[in-house]
């Protein structure tokens, strides 16, 4: 554990300190965040890869005292600086992308033009890059006792880390806070979309037993297909299912209950955050009306580990930039929430 026995959480956060403000080096913290800025294969709005630093900033005006989960920033957490040649790298492939997406949104044949069929192999071959230099940060860091939270970007960003804890876990479920399914095959052609996160990790990655997606809202026939054929490996919580129940009168404490049922004892987060109602995130890269509330979240993700699971790594992706700040303010205190909840489920 780090030594912040002279830290005053009550204090002004200080910007020469690391996240939270917390006074923290690498090798003393419990916990290690690694930032993503990557966000190639967005279909809509950009934005994603300049995240992880506006929360950083953000980070420091959130409050230390979790009701929740009280004190166990004392383990210490720490993020690590944006790799600027990532973000570079992003950049490039990202006017690529955009450029290759409006040539087939328009139902242009990208075989019948050499640029775009070159285009198209970069930005895979960019989506390799991205998942192999994430599965060698993350096992590392695994390797060396660490928990890890991983903080993008777009969602295509966990598939390494989620491939990392696979060698670690034999047997593990996703528990997925999100608005879309992102079981799509190859989206746009891009086999590493954003959209395609959890088919590609449903595929390539077994120790993935079950997924459970909860307030999805917008998905498309071939997901919906997909879901019903997988013999209950995946279990989606439709948002329209999930109001009407309420509606009705279930109280959000049963379908949670329902929900935790689903999963199996080990348990990875992942969050984009356009699983929450988009007042709380409007510069997502993907909006869509309905979603939760946080504290919604916050409640079926303490109920996971009243249950007795063992939430072993997350993902949070998909935060927007804003003037105002507002999208960066709520992804740093979802991002300290699961900060808080992932400790609390490894304490030594």
């Amino acid at each position: 554990m780090a030594d912040l026995s002279n830290f005053d959480p009550n204090n002004v956060g200080n910007p020469d300190n690391n996240i939270f403000g917390l006074p923290v080096t690498e090798e003393d913290a419990r916990l290690v965040i690694i930032p993503i800025p990557w966000e190639v294969t967005v279909s809509y709005n950009a934005g994603t890869a300049r995240a992880p630093e506006h929360i950083f900033t953000a980070s420091l005006q959130v409050d230390l005292f979790d009701p929740d989960f009280p004190n166990l920033w004392k383990h210490g957490y720490y993020m690590r600086a944006t790799d600027k040649k990532v973000l570079t790298k992003s950049d490039y492939l990202r006017k690529e992308a955009e450029l290759y997406i409006n040539y087939i949104a328009h139902g242009e044949i990208v075989d019948d033009n050499k640029f775009m069929c070159k285009s198209l192999k970069e930005i895979n071959a960019g989506s390799l890059f991205l998942n192999d230099w994430v599965y060698s940060q993350t096992k590392e860091l695994l390797e060396q006792g660490k928990l890890v939270g991983l903080l993008g970007g777009d969602h295509s960003t966990p598939f390494g880390y989620i491939k990392a804890i696979g060698e670690k876990y034999p047997e593990f479920g996703i528990l997925q806070i999100d608005a879309h399914c992102d079981l799509r095959s190859a989206y746009e052609g891009f086999t590493y979309s954003h959209a395609s996160i959890m088919y590609n990790v449903l595929n390539q990655v077994p120790a993935v037993k079950k997924l459970v997606q909860v307030g999805i809202r917008d998905f498309c026939d071939e997901e919906l297909e997909l879901i019903h054929n997988s013999n209950g490996r995946i279990v989606t919580y439709f948002d329209k299912v999930i109001k009407e129940r309420q509606y009705e009168g279930e109280t959000w404490k049963n379908i949670v209950d329902d929900i935790v049922s689903q999963l199996p004892e080990h348990v990875f987060i992942s969050f984009d955050i356009d699983g929450l109602d988009p007042k709380l995130c409007p510069h997502t890269g993907t909006p869509v009306q309905g979603g939760f509330e946080a504290e919604q979240i916050f409640y079926l993700l303490k109920k996971v580990k009243d249950a007795g699971k063992k939430i072993i790594g997350f993902d949070l992706n998909e935060v927007g930039v804003s003037k105002n700040e507002w999208d960066e303010n709520v992804g740093a205190r979802v991002l300290y929430k699961l900060c808080n909840l992932l400790t609390a489920c490894n304490q030594q």
